[in-house]
């Protein structure tokens, strides 16, 4: 297995990243209105995955904090690990990243996609396992690195494409749309199309298991 350094040489948060959750209030999904005349569309390109606040979509965005540095707007132009650790949604994923060491790396990287599990995602697998992992660097890192994508996708590309190999050297699978939901392996995207300064991000509701 790569080690995260090496690989990304990346960037979750997640966070947050990650744990993370949600969109903000005033986002509009990636079908609402967009301008004829206007020089770019709603996504800024279908091959750099880079988006803007509008393209967000799913039913956590409206949880997303309205303003200030943890809002979609204060997000926007900072590296991943600094936007997620701004965001009250994502304490769990920034503890992570974290305690993996994790926050450089990520806000290092020029273009990566983040899946970031929300603070209930961390919560689901128990305060003594998340204790444990946090103790553990070694386990925890390849966790991590199993949510990042070494490429910045947007939700439309991420769809097209069905399946994308992380930096923990894994393969997730992605289903569905943004009308009825996208799927990042058995986990739901709460909100997606988050911009950041070098992340497109994915809130999900569950904490994403490598392969053995």
């Amino acid at each position: 297995m790569r080690t995260f350094s090496r690989v990304a040489a990346l960037a979750a948060v997640t966070v947050a990243g990650a744990s993370l959750a949600a969109c903000g209030t005033g986002s509009t999904t990636a079908s609402t209105t967009t301008t004829s005349a206007s020089p770019t569309t709603t996504m800024s390109s279908a091959s750099d995955g880079v988006t803007k606040t509008s393209d967000t979509f799913g039913p956590a965005c409206g949880q997303i904090p309205s303003s200030g540095k943890g809002s979609l707007n204060g997000m926007a132009s900072d590296p991943v690990a600094t936007a997620a650790s701004n965001n009250p949604l994502l304490t769990k994923l920034v503890a992570a990243v974290g305690a993996a060491n994790l926050g450089d790396t990520l806000n290092s990287q020029k273009a990566i996609t983040v899946f970031a599990p929300y603070d209930p995602a961390f919560d689901a697998l128990g305060a003594d396992k998340f204790a444990a992992l946090a103790k553990d660097p070694a386990t925890l890192a390849p966790i991590l690195q199993y949510h990042v994508l070494p490429t910045r996708m947007d939700a439309d590309g991420l769809i097209a494409a069905g399946s994308e190999k992380t930096l923990q050297g894994g393969t997730v699978k992605i289903t569905g749309d943004k009308t009825s939901g996208v799927m990042v392996n058995d986990a739901k995207v709460l909100c997606g199309n988050i911009p950041t300064g070098n992340a497109t991000v994915f809130v999900i509701d569950k904490v994403l298991t490598p392969a053995s």
